[in-house]
């Protein structure tokens, strides 16, 4: 791992983290706005979709084809999530699943040799938000990635993550000034849908690498530890049915029954439907029977 990067993520992590902060101190002397929480959520759901829907299913798992306009589209929305450039976010992700809780998993909770309440704690933090500053088990991209290094479009918004980034400040920012004429209004704003959306959404996705391998139910047979955690789904817009997706990788549901809410499934099938994606991965009814574990439901 170069310097850069790993300056990267500790701003990356810890800025967002201290703009949370910041916010908490505001609240003891002015409640938010509506318009800033709108802004909040607004970000949030544009830049979570483009993790789970652009980074995840569809560009390291590809479990649907899109037009170039909308895998660029995609990617540029989970760049503003500030989770890496695409093309390293996919090769490690693709890492992991070859190497899913076992040596060479970037990202594992069980790969703690202490053992007892001292490893585990030790493996959550790892596979939560350590593993960012280690240089060990991060995945080659000419090795995990390389379709997607011979991919015009994603190799250029990959480049330019930095830039995708201050996108992702701006146009809170914007939002806020234009709402309140002031700029003390753009900079709430930026402090809500900017950095306090970048920290919740960051560790609603750190979660499913650390939580959603560590408790839950398992619902499918596989060879690892990833669980079920169903209150963690509709803030993660589904990657949270973790279990399912590592039984069904290439699935472009993770939500497979009904009650399952799975927001990033539901914006596929309406990308489906607008003839924005074709060729959409299911689970046929046998495959599921088969993998289904006694009690899974």
């Amino acid at each position: 791992m170069t310097r850069a990067t790993r300056i990267g993520n500790v701003l990356g992590v810890f800025v967002p983290a201290a703009g949370f902060l910041c916010e908490v101190g505001l609240l003891w002397d002015r409640f938010v706005g509506p318009q800033d929480l709108a802004i909040l959520a607004v970000m949030y759901v544009l830049t979570g979709l483009g993790i789970t829907v652009g980074f995840h299913r569809l560009l390291t798992h590809r479990s649907f084809e899109a037009p170039t306009a909308v895998r660029a589209a995609f990617a540029v929305l989970g760049s503003m999530a500030v989770q890496g450039p695409v093309i390293h976010w996919v090769a490690d992700h693709r890492k992991h699943h070859v190497f899913t809780d076992e040596e060479g998993d970037p990202h594992s909770p069980h790969l703690d040799t202490r053992g007892g309440a001292l490893g585990a704690v030790a493996g959550l933090w790892h596979a939560h938000v350590g593993w960012l500053f280690s240089g060990s088990g991060r995945a080659a991209a000419q090795r995990y990635a390389r379709d997607l290094l011979g991919d015009r479009a994603i190799r250029l918004v990959s480049r330019t993550f930095v830039l995708w980034v201050a996108l992702g400040l701006a146009l809170p920012f914007a939002l806020g000034l234009a709402f309140t004429g002031t700029l003390r209004g753009g900079l709430v704003a930026l402090l809500w849908g900017g950095l306090v959306r970048i920290f919740l959404l960051h560790h609603v996705t750190f979660a499913i690498n650390s939580l959603c391998h560590f408790l839950g139910r398992r619902s499918f047979r596989t060879r690892d530890e990833s669980r079920n955690v169903a209150w963690l789904a509709p803030l993660s817009f589904g990657e949270a049915w973790h279990n399912n997706h590592h039984a069904f990788p290439t699935s472009a549901f993770h939500g497979l029954r009904r009650r399952e809410i799975d927001a990033g499934g539901w914006v596929i099938l309406v990308l489906e439907r607008l003839k924005l994606a074709r060729q959409v991965r299911r689970v046929p009814g046998p495959a599921l029977a088969a993998k289904r574990t006694q009690g899974g439901g």
